[in-house]
């Protein structure tokens, strides 16, 4: 009996509150806009927040790798070797093989967009490493076709002494007219 006088109370009293919410005017209504307007705001204000952070975070990215770079390959021991062509109606590039003081360090299998690129004046940065101050030897193979639809296969070498600072050594291809042959030519840049 207890139980279901309880449950009459609750009964009365939430029909109560529905009645009175009934006459009530419409006051939680306009708080709910309110808060509502509030809470895009709050959404508007996250979102700026959150653009803000990937900005943040896309800079901090290009900080540690140019960071990075600069731990691996220290310019003081750096050395950067550059593949370019001039003309090629002698020789068509196929591919180049770098070995540094008889260490193999690079291969590069090059595309016919890549080589073209290459024949319209493009440097392609072939191989970045350390070395230590001292003399080194670098050898450079190229493979390709040649005159007369040959295969080919030739070899240029430097031997450079690496100092303090960057060194940057250059593998040209050029035609010899005189001759109807390639050249390959490995330069030093200062």
């Amino acid at each position: 009996m207890r139980f279901i006088s309880t449950c009459g109370l609750l009964l009365l009293a939430w029909f109560g509150e529905a009645a009175i919410a009934q006459d009530a005017p419409a006051a939680p209504l306009a708080e709910f806009q309110i808060a509502e307007a509030t809470g895009q705001a709050e959404f508007r204000t996250l979102d700026e927040d959150i653009q803000d952070l990937k900005t943040s975070v896309m800079d901090l990215n290009r900080d540690l790798f140019l960071l990075e770079e600069e731990l691996l390959f220290p310019a003081n021991t750096q050395v950067a070797v550059f593949v370019s062509m001039d003309v090629g109606e002698f020789f068509a590039l196929d591919s180049v093989q770098i070995t540094l003081d008889g260490e193999n360090v690079a291969n590069y299998l090059y595309t016919a967009r890549e080589v073209d690129a290459l024949i319209r004046g493009g440097v392609h940065q072939l191989f970045l490493g350390n070395v230590r101050a001292g003399e080194h030897e670098l050898v450079a193979i190229f493979t390709g076709g040649g005159p007369h639809e040959r295969d080919y296969r030739r070899g240029a070498t430097l031997v450079f002494d690496k100092g303090i600072g960057p060194k940057y050594v250059e593998l040209s291809i050029s035609d010899r007219e005189q001759k109807l042959q390639p050249e390959f030519i490995v330069t030093e840049w200062e």
